[in-house]
């Protein structure tokens, strides 16, 4: 609810504090007062596009400050949340304008950028008038309006999720057959080299066995006669048939030493012992060091073809076999696809169906609801002297999307049997204004979280077409908050707050003030919007009738 407006400098009002209440308030004044500049600077500190020209002439800048209250669940605490402001339970925007066009906003004491101010003007405050393209007017709003109206929360959020369900499989399939076409592009690729792979078999550290092996066999030529020879010399021909004389010997005469022979004896039993195990090893050379020279071309072509397939796969040679794991997973699941598509499309099709079902239940609520608002509407236009005009809300199909299959739009006839079409190129202007008011009076439930603005919506009419009008505006602010821009006495008479604005002229300035009005004032007042210029006592005797009434 909007609890004050400060303003400073702006057009023609050089300082203008107003306190404002819950219920139907009404603005009066005479035409060019400055009712609308009252508008313009609240339009301004909510973010709104329009004058360019703000700043009053000669002040160096405009400023406007707007207080709303906040209460709990209020929608524009999300808004301040998703901005990082601060927020609680008042609310103070303030925006300023310099003489350079220069503008700059705060939330709370917080700087914010105009689009934050547009965010949460949504949630504050709705203008209706005779140009309310933001809010009647606008068909894009009219879904909403009816959903709100049929109290469609559980089927519009039943929609939304199977919507959201059915977008998530139809990405998943999308993804699975963008993948399965790039996959059997390259169908061949994967059965060939897996075959190859399988057919080579190659295992890990098999290369660098292999180039051992090779390198071994090709030094063997060149190194086996001196293995050979050292051989020969280890052997009984020669080392150990010496160290073996020499332990003879030396045991023939051991017993003769006094003990001094048993130790270098023994040590010659070690030596005996380690030169037949250097006997072994080197004799183990010497038979692998025999080879069939074919078996070394072998080992070459087998070596050489695991370097070629990891330079074709770009991959060690010893990441080959998981490698080749890797390709035959996913000729695997390629040849697993066609279930797995299969699987998909019919999780698609079963999200469908879910949607599909929600979103008739959602257009059948919908349909049910039309006819009721369409009979609730009727119903107000009657006491707006507009019994013969036709409205009624039209539900088409529309794109499926997360809100639904239907396209909806509210659309009047001023006369029976007239062609039909939107509210704003078939109606008048007063017309137009009964019409927004009727409607609004049946989408406004108990309680409204948003400031209702009418600008001058009882233009072109008067009497007990007036009065009616009135009637609803209060019935309007029982429920919240209404600002209503009038100039009928049958409407501010049913307000119960009451500010004339006026414009005055000092010296070579014009200046325009908003005065507050105690009762005996608001006779006065309406007495002027009643006769004119010259109040008269019969005038003032009708506003007493319409303020009793």
């Amino acid at each position: 609810m909007l609890r004050a407006l400060d303003i400073r400098d702006m057009l023609i009002i050089d300082r203008l504090e107003l306190t404002f209440q819950p219920g139907l308030n009404a603005l009066t004044g005479e035409t060019g007062a400055g009712k609308s500049i009252l508008l313009d600077s609240l339009g301004f500190v909510l973010g709104w596009r329009g004058r360019a020209e703000l700043v009053r002439q000669g002040a160096e800048q405009g400023e406007v400050v707007a207080e709303f209250e906040l209460p709990e669940g209020h929608p524009a605490h999300a808004v301040l949340a998703d901005a990082g402001l601060p927020g609680g339970e008042e609310l103070i925007l303030r925006r300023v304008n310099t003489a350079e066009g220069r503008k700059t906003a705060w939330v709370n004491d917080r700087r914010c950028s105009g689009e934050v101010l547009r965010a949460l003007s949504e949630t504050l405050i709705e203008l209706h008038g005779q140009h309310d393209d933001r809010g009647l007017l606008n068909p894009r709003g009219h879904r909403a309006m009816l959903d709100a109206y049929a109290e469609a929360e559980d089927k519009l959020a039943a929609v939304r999720s199977a919507w959201g369900q059915m977008s998530t499989a139809r990405k998943v399939l999308a993804q699975t057959e963008a993948a399965l076409t790039s996959m059997h592009a390259e169908e061949e690729f994967l059965r060939h080299s897996v075959a190859e792979l399988d057919k080579l078999d190659p295992q890990p550290g098999e290369d660098a066995d292999l180039d051992a092996r090779r390198r071994m066999m090709q030094g063997a030529e060149r190194i086996r006669d001196d293995v050979a020879r050292a051989f020969a010399l280890m052997g009984g021909d020669g080392a150990e048939g010496a160290l073996a004389d020499a332990v003879r010997w030396l045991e023939g005469v051991s017993d003769h030493a006094e003990g001094q022979l048993e130790e270098p004896i023994a040590a010659l039993g070690r030596a005996l012992i380690e030169l037949g195990e250097a006997q072994d090893g080197v004799n183990t050379c010497l038979q692998a060091l025999e080879f069939n020279p074919s078996e070394l071309e072998q080992i070459e072509e087998r070596l050489f073809a695991i370097r070629a397939l990891a330079r074709k796969h770009d991959v060690a040679p010893d990441e080959l076999g998981p490698f080749a794991d890797t390709l035959r997973d996913r000729l695997n699941r390629l040849d697993a696809s066609d279930a797995d598509i299969s699987d998909k499309r019919a999780a698609v099709a079963a999200a469908q169906a879910t949607y599909d079902k929600a979103a008739e239940a959602l257009s059948s609520l919908r349909q049910s609801a039309a006819r009721a608002l369409d009979k609730a509407v009727m119903g107000e236009l009657a006491p707006l002297k507009m019994e013969r005009a036709v409205f009624q809300t039209e539900i088409a199909p529309g794109d499926p999307g997360p809100d639904g299959i239907d396209a909806v739009a509210f659309t009047v006839a001023t006369n029976p049997g007239a062609p039909s079409g939107p509210l704003n190129k078939i109606a008048s202007g007063g017309e137009l204004s009964r019409f927004l008011l009727a409607l609004k009076v049946c989408l406004t439930g108990e309680d409204s979280a948003r400031t209702m603005i009418f600008d001058e919506i009882d233009r072109g009419v008067g009497g007990a077409t007036a009065d009616a009008v009135g009637r609803r505006l209060s019935s309007l602010g029982r429920g919240g908050q209404v600002l209503v821009v009038t100039h009928s006495p049958q409407v501010a008479a049913r307000a119960a707050h009451h500010w004339r604005v006026q414009k005055q002229v000092a010296g070579d300035q014009t200046l325009s003030t908003v005065t507050p009005l105690s009762d005996p004032d608001r006779i006065d007042e309406i007495a002027r919007m009643v006769a004119g210029d010259t109040i008269t006592d019969e005038a003032r005797a009708a506003a007493r009738a319409l303020l009793e009434a």
